[in-house]
Order: structure tokens, then sequence, then C-alpha cells
């Protein structure tokens, strides 16, 4: 695996650089490096008020979601392994107060509702930079870029997205995928979300980019 960046070419299959909202990007970089932990495993909020409340969450909100309600939230720690892969009904805007890896792949790729992990490509995603990921794009927890450092990333999703569980009946194979609202789940078979009952839809190698950084 060769990890690209987000100025590649690649990337537009997956994503978009944000341009523009430079003060908004750094209050926001700003507040993740002041108000959220760097966990030796991997931890997510999906709403933090220490964001939430920012000018700049105001401003982006109006912009980039068209003044739907957004959250604002994060996925920090250390992290070298695939393990999973989601998406949403929605794009999710990613920033960095560190620089941050993602593994990404496309939900067109998954066949009967499994997916191979030769698929996936990882895209360094330097500090500071805003990137939507589109809601085609099947991703999950971020990596870290350096050996010697963990990963402060800005999770921006529509209100309510991972808080939750809907209660209906299962109507089909994606129905069974459902983790969280607005949240479809592929694991690993290696990964503990499997052990947990998740849907193992990832064959081949349970990618580690450990040695790539």
């Amino acid at each position: 695996m060769k990890i690209l960046n987000v100025t590649d070419s690649e990337f537009t299959n997956y994503g978009r650089i944000i341009e523009g909202y430079e003060a908004e990007k750094k209050e926001i970089a700003d507040a993740l490096a002041a108000n959220t932990p760097i966990p030796e495993g991997t931890d997510y909020v999906a709403e933090e008020k220490a964001l939430q409340n920012l000018h700049a969450a105001s401003v982006i909100t109006n912009s980039l979601f068209g003044g739907s309600p957004m959250q604002f939230g994060w996925c920090n720690g250390h992290n070298t392994k695939l393990n999973c892969l989601e998406y949403h009904r929605s794009s999710e805007i990613n920033l960095g107060a560190t620089d941050f890896i993602l593994l990404l792949a496309k939900r067109e790729e998954i066949v009967d509702y499994k997916l191979d992990s030769s698929k996936v490509k990882a895209f360094l995603v330097p500090k500071g930079v805003m990137v939507e990921v589109y809601a085609t794009s099947l991703h999950y927890a971020p990596c870290q870029a350096h050996k010697d450092s963990g990963f402060q990333v800005l999770v921006g999703l529509p209100q309510g997205t991972n808080v939750g569980m809907p209660q209906f009946t299962a109507g089909n194979q994606e129905d069974k995928m459902l983790t969280a609202t607005n949240k479809w789940l592929l694991a690993h078979a290696e990964a503990a979300e499997a052990q947990n009952g998740a849907w193992v839809g990832i064959t081949g190698e349970n990618i580690d980019i450990a040695t790539l950084i």
C-alpha cells in the first residue's frame, strides 16, 4: 500500500478539500488541541460542547450543510489498522489538529455486502486541512500519520448521526448492517466489532499501516 495525499487526483473519487474558511479552520483546530484528549486507543465523541459552541461551527454549518443542523465531535487516539469501514447517508467533515491518515474505499466496490480490503486506499490529511468525505465513501477511525504521535480529528456530521439506534424490523441485509443512527458498518473478522456481532463484511487482509509511517 502507498500512502497518497488528499492533494492527489485520486482523492477526488472519495472526497474534496474544502477551500477558504481559514480563520474557522484555525479556531476549530486550536479548540481540538486544547480541549480533547489523545487516548492510547481510539475514542469517539459525537458532539463536543467545546467545538459545538464555536463561532466557526455556526459558520460552517450554514455553508457546508446548507443550514441543516450539524454536530461537531471528534475521533482521537492512536491507530494503524483498518478493522472496519462504515458509511452514512451524508458527507462527513474532517479536520485535524494533527496530521492523520484516512483509509477509504467506495460503496460501489461492495459486492454481496462484502468488500475486499485490497480496494482500500490510504490518504494523508495534513494538519489544518479540512476535507469533505463523500457519502459514497467507506471510512472509519483515522490512523496516526507518525509513529510516535496520535491524532486529533474533527468529525462533523448531521445532528444525531452515530447517536442511539433506531428500532425496527430488518427488511434486508443492509438493515442488519445498521449499528447506530445513520451508520452502516462492515467489520473485518479480526476486529472487536465483529466479535460484538457486527456484520463481517471486509475480506482479505486487515490492513495495518504501522510499517508505512
